[in-house]
């Protein structure tokens, strides 16, 4: 009698992208303070509609005008959010689990960019949403007489922006691997950046290249326009700064840190 061959075991699938995009965007909804983190945002896209309504002139509230209040809750919270999406491996201790189950750490950071990402993305068609509402009901109550039209070149400046902002989260949290120490340099250190600009003459020139937050303006400046070649030169340099440099540091960091 011929003893049954050995069975083969073969390496399991690995998870696909899309996959693994699904579990970071679920995790970010598993903790209480991940859910009231993104209630807040969502909230936050209605906070600014009756200062708008009741106070900028009637010809003034414009959707383009309400989209872009819609987004200065948005813009300020949603890189919290990019951060402990990076963080939250190392302060919740599940770091071992994750990297076994998934050993491509940089796949993995993939998958949380792109959940980040999709955030950024779901919270700007929620604030046009609120815009287009809040329009229509300020027409119907005589209160709103503005423009409905929006510029497709300000709606892609405005994405541009919101992901700018949450992948400089993203970028802080994977460099410093802390969500506290994160959270607070992320605020603190671009703040005192842009008032040493101020005090400091000669540091006025640069900061129209390094202030991130100078740069930017223009992509949620709804009387700004588009932007221009020289604009999205300025814009590119500050991101470099911002985003480029501590991303890439960040990456180093975490293809040597210890799993532990």
């Amino acid at each position: 009698m011929t003893a049954p061959a050995p069975a083969v075991l073969t390496e399991p699938a690995r998870p696909s992208a899309a996959r693994l995009t699904a579990v970071e965007l679920r995790k970010m909804t598993d903790t209480r303070s991940g859910r009231w983190l993104l209630i807040v945002i969502a909230l936050s896209t209605v906070a600014l509609m009756p200062v708008i309504v009741f106070t900028v002139p009637e010809r003034d509230q414009t959707l383009l005008e309400m989209l872009v209040a819609t987004q200065a809750g948005v813009s300020l919270l949603l890189p919290v959010v990019g951060i402990l999406a990076v963080t939250s491996e190392w302060s919740q201790r599940t770091a071992l689990t994750t990297f076994a189950l998934v050993p491509g750490r940089f796949r993995v950071l993939g998958a949380k960019a792109a959940a980040t990402g999709l955030l950024a993305t779901a919270f700007l068609v929620i604030g046009l949403a609120v815009a287009a509402a809040t329009r229509a009901l300020g027409g119907a109550f005589g209160r709103s007489a503005g423009d409905w039209s929006i510029p497709p070149a300000q709606l892609g400046g405005l994405l541009v922006f919101s992901l700018a902002m949450v992948f400089m989260g993203v970028a802080f949290g994977l460099l410093l691997q802390s969500p506290a120490l994160s959270i607070v340099l992320f605020f603190v250190i671009p703040t005192l950046w842009s008032t040493l600009n101020e005090l400091v003459k000669k540091l006025q020139k640069p900061a129209e290249w390094l202030d991130a937050n100078r740069t930017l303006a223009v992509l949620s400046d709804p009387a700004g326009g588009v932007a221009t070649a020289g604009e999205w030169a300025r814009i590119g340099v500050s991101l470099a700064v911002w985003l480029l440099l501590p991303l890439v540091i960040g990456l180093v960091r975490l293809s040597r840190r210890e799993v532990k």
